[in-house]
């Protein structure tokens, strides 16, 4: 029987891919639970079985005293002598206890923990490979579909891809096999959930390492990757060898390697951009297709952006339909872009010349604000009330002369003016004069 104990144990482990000092631990606690259960064991009872032979031992650890008074948990001196030679007054020692048969009901016991514990211990393992497989691509077979919930058989577990992490107009029925990206695995009471993707960008990084032997190598790298999930794509490469073209070797000889990408990705169209260490030269070439007449560090702190001027035959093409280029080059380059054309920033520029030369003159009609507070106020770059309008009290301190007070009155003075502007552009209501 203690051969075949070890023979169970040894080809469970093999086919759950449990570890067996596992199953061993799981068959200890098992008999353990059954002997309380026909014995009536204490808490200080250990079960021990042998590893090489199967043997097992019933073990008490009782404490050495003079006088017994709860053989169960004690034993006399002379006792615990005759097991070990130099035990002591308050020692603890081990009392071998002899194996009893266990009833039909604990077997059952045993039984139940035993594949309560395998199942907890595959769960662990299925949790552990999995984890380790977060932001890689995993093969299955769609399962079923539960409200537009795929399940997926991945091997040893099922893992769901949800409606939102499905490329939108993609269908799949019972039995196709599929591609995702393994994009959360998490512990759960009925074991580990693993949450597939075919929309996150690392889906795409993924789908080039696969595809393009460069990438795999770590030739070419992928730098950055943004996606409008079914509709376009971008994804920045560099190139660790001079004398291989990143975009070239992602292509593919006429656009072999793409293709596959694409057709997996249901027809999404992909921009492969080479990246750059400048940012200006980055989100100039994230725009591609469209060419940028000049790239711009705009504003500052949290308003900082980049300025892109295009020729205004470039600008429809710059910002894509519904604004997808635009948006998809912001995500690629992780920076806020302006786009503008030449002619709107010539517009913009008259503008700007014509607001300083009125500026000054319109300084001086805010109550308060005499001819050198109006220069200061001006070398500062609030050259109109409009200007002052749009600053905060902080940015207004920083003109000399300007405390808080006059900082507060200056802003609420800019705004009336502003509104009184506003008012006197409105068309008057007809019969307006007559009714004063």
């Amino acid at each position: 029987m203690n051969r075949e104990l070890l023979y169970v144990i040894e080809q469970i482990g093999r086919e759950k891919g449990i570890e067996k000092e596992v199953l061993f631990e799981a068959v200890e606690s098992a008999l353990l639970s059954a002997s309380k259960k026909s014995m009536g064991a204490a808490d200080n009872v250990t079960m021990h079985l042998d590893r090489q032979t199967g043997e097992l031992k019933i073990l008490c650890r009782k404490k050495v005293v003079n006088k017994v008074t709860d053989p169960q948990i004690e034993i006399g001196l002379d006792e615990a002598r005759a097991l070990v030679a130099d035990a002591k007054i308050n020692d603890e020692v081990d009392v071998l206890l002899a194996p009893r048969d266990f009833g039909r009901i604990a077997a059952q016991t045993a039984k139940q923990v035993i594949l309560q514990r395998v199942r907890e211990a595959e769960r662990e393992g299925i949790f552990a490979e999995f984890s380790g497989k977060e932001g890689h691509i995993v093969r299955g077979v769609v399962q079923r579909i539960e409200k537009r919930t795929l399940i997926v058989d991945v091997g040893k577990t099922e893992a769901i891809l949800p409606e939102r992490e499905q490329i939108p107009g993609e269908r799949f029925s019972p039995g196709d096999r599929i591609r995702a990206y393994v994009l959360e695995v998490r512990k759960n009471p009925k074991g580990p959930q693993i949450t597939l993707s075919r929309t996150h960008p690392g889906f795409l990084v993924r789908l080039f390492e696969a595809e393009v032997p460069e990438v795999a190598e770590g030739i070419v790298q992928v730098k950055a990757a943004a996606r409008e999930p079914g509709e376009r794509a971008k994804i920045a490469v560099i190139s660790t060898k001079r004398d291989v073209d990143p975009i070239g070797a992602c292509v593919g000889l006429r656009g072999t390697r793409i293709q596959v990408i694409g057709r997996e990705l249901r027809g999404e169209k992909i921009d492969i951009i080479e990246w750059a260490e400048d940012s200006l030269v980055f989100v100039s070439r994230a725009l591609s297709p469209a060419k940028a007449s000049s790239v711009a560090w705009h504003g500052e702190g949290d308003e900082r952006s980049v300025l892109v001027v295009v020729p205004e035959n470039q600008l429809s093409l710059s910002i894509g339909k519904k604004g997808q280029n635009a948006r998809l080059a912001a995500k690629l380059t992780g920076l806020r872009i302006d786009i503008k054309s030449e002619t709107e920033l010539e517009a913009e520029r008259r503008a700007e010349e014509e607001e300083r030369e009125k500026g000054l003159q319109q300084l001086l009609e805010l109550p308060g604000v005499g001819t050198q507070l109006a220069e200061s106020l001006y070398e500062h770059g609030f050259f109109s009330p409009k200007r002052i309008s749009r600053a905060d009290v902080e940015k207004l301190r920083e003109v000399r002369g300007v405390g808080e007070k006059k900082a507060e009155r200056l802003l609420e003075a800019a705004r009336e003016w502003l509104a009184g502007q506003v008012q006197a552009s409105l068309p008057v209501a007809e019969g307006g004069d007559s009714a004063q």
